[in-house]
């Protein structure tokens, strides 16, 4: 059996719908849905169990012996959220009790940390799991730090030789953006966001630049459409001898303009883009640039090309956002 977390979520729901497409359905979704339409991610699939999350580690030892895997995707993902306490419930101990409970049992466990965990990338984007590295490390905000936190501790019983799932990844997540996020409201992708405006004939506005070394949309981001982030997990999967930190992004940064200019054409408009000052309490806290290095990756085996920017905004504006189904 393979257990996902935040399972009914965006990047969750893609991989189990993958996982579905090799022919495995022996999976157990873990995850919370709420009253809007959040369960339409997993509308498609067939499931082993739906489990909530506060009756995880209950189900865990009641399959103790079926549990192969454990993908660990769910979450407090919102860089807002200002309930730092029940951020490090969610985010770091929950994930500590995942950790200690899969080398117990001798389960493999890949989980989710974050692109956020770097902060204003002072120290660049590289995905070094000595603790040294990672203490100098200064997340910008809380859910960045909370997944910061759990890489530091899981670095730490790495060097002391703690007992550790025979297959460990944490996976720093870039900008993903791709079908299954209209859940998440104002942390969807900013194509999720464009779309609708866009596809009325409005046109496009992207926060100003507050910094004079940055042109208004020339904020520079990773963005890596969410198959390629199923890609590696899927390989991951795979190659069950992989351990470690790696940074999940293309390599290449994009600015925020690209990414509009790339939504209009998906829709074969013309760019038609406006600028307005980003809020305040956002100004202090923003990554104006991100771009990961994927050596580590690389060298680790991970082959697969990642998809071009206008070609994944052509595939998600044209095979999901425009249609009456757009759910994966």
């Amino acid at each position: 059996m393979i257990v996902v977390t935040g399972g009914a979520g965006f990047i969750g729901s893609n991989l189990v719908a993958a996982l579905e497409a090799r022919g495995i359905v022996d999976v157990a979704v873990v995850d919370r849905f709420g009253s809007d339409d959040k369960w339409r991610n997993l509308a498609k699939r067939e499931l082993a169990a739906l489990v909530p999350p506060e009756e995880v580690m209950a189900f865990l030892d009641a399959h103790a012996a079926e549990v192969d895997v454990v993908f660990h995707l769910g979450a407090i993902s919102a860089t807002t959220e200002r309930d730092v306490d029940l951020i490090v419930r969610n985010n770091v101990v929950l994930s500590m009790e995942l950790w200690r409970w899969c080398a117990w049992r001798g389960a493999r466990l890949i989980y989710a940390s974050s692109a956020a965990t770097y902060g204003g990338g002072e120290h660049g984007f590289v995905d070094d799991e000595q603790p040294d590295a990672l203490a100098m490390l200064r997340p910008l905000n809380a859910y960045g730090w909370s997944k910061h936190l759990f890489d530091r501790r899981v670095a730490r019983a790495v060097v002391r030789g703690e007992p550790a799932p025979p297959q460990w990844a944490g996976l720093k997540f870039f900008n993903v953006y791709g079908p299954n996020e209209r859940h998440k409201g104002d942390m969807m992708s900013v194509v999720a966001k464009l779309h609708p405006q866009l596809a009325t004939g409005k046109g496009a506005r992207l926060f100003k630049s507050h910094r004079p070394d940055y042109d208004h949309g020339g904020q520079l981001r990773d963005f890596i459409w969410v198959g390629d982030c199923v890609d590696v997990m899927l390989w991951l999967l795979d190659n069950p001898g992989v351990s470690g930190l790696f940074n999940v992004g293309t390599g290449r940064a994009r600015s925020f303009r690209d990414l509009a200019e790339a939504t209009f054409a998906a829709l074969g408009r013309a760019p038609d883009i406006e600028y307005f000052d980003m809020p305040e309490e956002l100004q202090g806290k923003y990554q104006y640039f991100t771009q990961a290095d994927t050596g580590k990756l690389r060298a680790a085996g991970f082959d697969l090309p990642f998809t071009e920017l206008e070609e994944g905004v052509r595939r998600y504006v044209q095979d999901f956002l425009s249609t009456d189904d757009p759910y994966a």
